[in-house]
């Protein structure tokens, strides 16, 4: 399984370097790219995400079918995705693809498309999603808060936005100190994603990570 769609902050690259999951269901309460659970795709996979642009995504990769994905449009440069004939949801889809690393989907394709085609939206990233959608038929998605998600069982892989870092975000605004409590709180396996120097939780430095604007220092709490 390969990313579905580009989003800031995503983990799929890192997610490997993740413990892996004890538990048969895996949540991930700021869904964004869902990059660990694309890792253990085969779970009982459940995500959720106060973006509606973002839960609507996923609801739309997880109900597609593989003809279905393989019919979408391409895109001309210069071209407004929402002259394309399709669902709002899957021009979402096709906007994440013509920029790198956004919160939110683009209109138009990225100069850099011109250089590297291959990684934009095109009938090579087109044909890959197709064949991964009937692999996530399975996983469920809520748009939500956090804070309405029921407390079960599980391995809860929290990547929230960053302290001091995520004002990229639609959803900014946290509050850490409930955010604490909150994911002290969870049921089984937990670990909660963030930036070394974040102090809501005693955080452990993780792994220095290569992103597109840098090198970023991850940190990792994890439940004893």
């Amino acid at each position: 399984m390969r990313t579905m769609f580009n989003y800031y902050g995503g983990k799929w690259r890192a997610a490997k370097r993740y413990p892996a999951p004890q538990h048969a269901t895996i949540i991930e309460p700021f869904a964004g790219g869902a990059g660990y659970s694309l890792r253990h795709y085969d779970r009982d996979v459940r995500l959720f995400d106060k973006d509606p642009v973002v839960a609507g995504v996923w609801e739309y990769l997880v109900k597609a079918t593989r003809s279905e994905v393989e019919r979408l449009p391409l895109i001309r440069p210069g071209q407004d995705v929402r002259e394309l004939k399709c669902s709002t949801s899957a021009q979402d889809l096709i906007g994440f693809w013509l920029s790198k690393g956004s919160t939110h989907p683009k209109r138009t394709l990225s100069g850099w498309s011109k250089t590297h085609p291959e990684q934009y939206w095109s009938e090579k990233i087109r044909s890959r999603i197709a064949v991964q959608c009937d692999m996530i038929s399975h996983w469920k998605v809520q748009c939500c808060s956090y804070r309405d998600i029921p407390n079960m069982t599980g391995t809860w892989y929290i990547d929230p936005p960053y302290q001091g870092a995520g004002k990229y975000y639609r959803h900014s605004q946290i509050d850490y100190e409930d955010l604490a409590a909150w994911c002290q709180s969870r049921q089984g396996q937990v670990m909660v994603c963030e930036n070394q120097g974040a102090d809501w939780l005693p955080f452990r430095p993780f792994s220095s990570i290569k992103s597109r604007r840098g090198l970023s220092r991850e940190a990792l709490w994890v439940k004893p």
